[in-house]
Formats: structure tokens, sequence, C-alpha cells
């Protein structure tokens, strides 16, 4: 866990506490001004050059149009203009599966068949809009009440957008380990194949409790992963399972079924054990979720935090009706674009007591997210969409 001051608010959120790190960046549980928990991340600075911001950018305006599905958190907005993006998703109350098969074991062939086809129904709506998550792993699967629940969308643009993406010392350690072949020597347009494959080591691992591939360094398991000879280890997985997760761990992205195909296979295998689809979903949130339910309850703003939010919405107000300075002309279409950034990420001060102060808004000057996003326009000579090239 990083031990950086905590953030007082991000863009219009308000941070109560820090949910986890990552390669990428780190996760703020926050509050919207109606009290809304969201969950809000942060990019790493350094995976934050034009390339990625512009990539960024288009994939959350996409993210928005996504619909027919529950098993992907919900894009919320994002500014990818920010001097450090951010972006809110919603906060999913429940446990990582990657902390359920940790503390309670290898999940059975039911469950884990269970969770294929409910993952692979998600991942269907993610594809349908276009778009493909690259970074499926267990510790981005949440198991609740609900059933499970893919989070970390939207940061397809930064995990994948550079062919240095292997050489980021910390962020591939644990991502690696899931990542396909194509993915792995850096291609940047992987396809929906290459989700097929994060989503087999995602129920390799919730049946055996290890990944494809694995080693000491993250070259080690780099260099199985792209070599063809080298198949992934599917040591402890039931015989039930082998075909279907063997198909989608494919070395070639052709060879790996679609999402419909492990859909119907995994609802196949579930009647062939005994059971149905909807009976085996229930039985894995059943299983799954923590006997406490301490962690299944959306959080609440206390006393507090409901006091910052009243100051964060005069802020807001105040802010929203401040003049900008004249000398700032905004990016070209920005007015009419829906999808064009404008909110800003702003640090309040922490006094020395430990209770955040509330940030005077800084009048005669445009948010520094509208500031970056101009100078990084003109730079680049590109309109207000940062439209991204197929080729």
């Amino acid at each position: 866990m990083s031990s950086a001051p905590l953030p007082s608010r991000i863009g219009p959120y308000l941070v109560e506490r820090r949910l986890g790190a990552g390669g990428m960046g780190e996760v703020y549980l926050a509050y919207s001004v109606a009290g809304e928990p969201v969950a809000v991340k942060v990019i790493r600075p350094d995976r934050t050059d034009p390339h990625t911001r512009a990539r960024f950018e288009r994939e959350a305006a996409i993210a928005r149009t996504i619909s027919g599905t529950g098993r992907v958190a919900r894009f919320i907005e994002a500014d990818p203009f920010a001097e450090q993006p951010w972006l809110a998703m919603d906060y999913v109350p429940g446990c990582p599966l990657s902390d359920v098969v940790r503390h309670q074991g290898a999940l059975s062939a039911p469950l884990v068949a269970s969770l294929g086809a409910l993952l692979a129904e998600g991942l269907a709506a993610v594809h349908s809009a276009g778009l493909v998550h690259r970074d499926l792993k267990a510790q981005n699967v949440i198991l609740g009440d609900f059933g499970p629940v893919i989070i970390d969308f939207g940061l397809g643009a930064f995990v994948g957008a550079s062919k240095g993406t292997l050489t980021q010392a910390g962020m591939v350690i644990g991502t690696v380990r899931c990542m396909p072949p194509e993915q792995a020597l850096g291609e940047v347009d992987v396809t929906q194949a290459a989700d097929v494959y994060g989503l087999g080591s995602v129920l390799l691992y919730a049946a055996t409790e290890h990944y494809p591939y694995d080693g000491v360094r993250w070259e080690a398991v780099a260099a199985q992963v792209v070599n063809p000879e080298i198949g992934p280890d599917l040591s402890g997985l039931p015989d039930e399972l082998v075909p279907v997760v063997a198909a989608m761990l494919a070395h070639k992205a052709v060879d790996r079924p679609s999402l419909e195909e492990v859909t119907r296979q995994c609802a196949d295998l579930m009647r062939q054990l005994g059971t149905s689809p909807a009976r085996a979903r229930r039985a894995l949130i059943q299983e799954t979720t923590a006997k406490d339910h301490s962690t299944m309850v959306l959080p609440q703003p206390d006393g507090p935090m409901l006091d910052r939010l009243d100051s964060l919405e005069k802020l807001l107000r105040e802010e929203s009706a401040s003049p900008r300075d004249d000398t700032s002309v905004p990016p070209r279409g920005a007015e009419s674009d829906p999808a064009s950034p404008s909110s800003a990420v702003e640090r309040m001060s922490e006094p020395a007591g430990g209770s955040p102060a509330t940030a005077a808004p800084q009048r005669g000057r445009p948010p520094a997210s509208r500031r970056v996003a101009e100078e990084l326009r003109e730079r680049y000579a590109v309109g207000p969409a940062l439209a991204w090239p197929k080729s």
C-alpha cells in the first residue's frame, strides 16, 4: 500500500480512503456531492504521455455507451487531460476473486463454469461497444451478492498503449501471468480474443489457485507466454473443465472460442454436472460472499464527510460561476462536444490537524485539465475528439 499523502479531492469527488494501489495507479473510495460512493482511480504520472491520453479519451467516451450487462462496473466519468488523469467507476461491494480463492481455496467445477458463463456474458457487452478490457485477472473480478463483476474497465488505453508495457517495473508482475502471447509480444491493437484468454486465466486460477504460467521474474513468465512450444500449466484443473479452459488459452488468437461459445460450453458443462446455470449462479454467490457481509454493504458517508460534501457542493457552484480568463480560448468545438473533458483534478491541502481544508476556487483561469488539454491539442494539432487512428 502506498504511503503517498491521501488526496482530499479528485475532480468533483471527495476522497475518504485508499482502496488499493497497483502498477497503473491508486484507487480511492470517494463520494459525489450527493453522497454516492464511487471508486476513483488516479493514473500514474509515468503512464500519461499524449499518446495514451488521446487513446484514453476515446475509450472513455465509448465506455459510457456500454449497456446490457451488470457484470462490468459502470463507467461514470474520466478526465484524461488532468495533470494526473483519473477515472470514476461504480463502487462494487464484495471481495476480489483472488482473495476468495486465497482464503477459501479453489472453486468447484460447477462454480467455475458459472463464473465463466456470467463473465463471458458481461464481456460480450463490452465487446459489442467496440472495446477490449485487456487486463482481466482474478484481482479485477469482484464477488458479491450480485455475483461476479469486472472492475478496472476503462484502463485499456494505458494497459497496452505502448510497446514498453512489459518494461514497467512493478506493473506487469501481476498482469503478465494472465496476458495472451500477442499482448506480451507488445502488440497494441489486440482483439477480443485477448479477453477470452484473460478470462481463461481467471477460470484456471479459480479452479486451481495458479495461473497458466509462473516464474520468479516477469521476464521469465513472459518468455513462457510467448513461446508456442510451452503450453499453459493446467495441473489440478478438473477434467470436466479442461476442454473449455484449454481452448481459451490457445496460443493463437484465431484458435480461441468466441465469448458466445464460452457461455454455451459453460452452460452445457453445468448441466452435465447435475445443475442448471441459474442454480449454479445462486450457489456461486452463496459460497463466495463474505460470511460477515461487511464488505457487501455500500459505504455511506459519515458526519464529517457529509460536512465536507456540503462544502464541496458550494465550492463547485462557485467554480462553475467563476469568470474565465479572457486569454484562454476553449478547444475547438469543445462547447458542442459532450465528450470533451472539462473537469479538474484539484487537491485540497491537508492541514496539520489532519482535517481536509476547503480549497478556494481559482478565479480567472481555466481548470488544470482544460489547460493541459489545450496545450496538448495545440501541440499535436488535433481536434477535441482526438480521434484514434485505425492503423
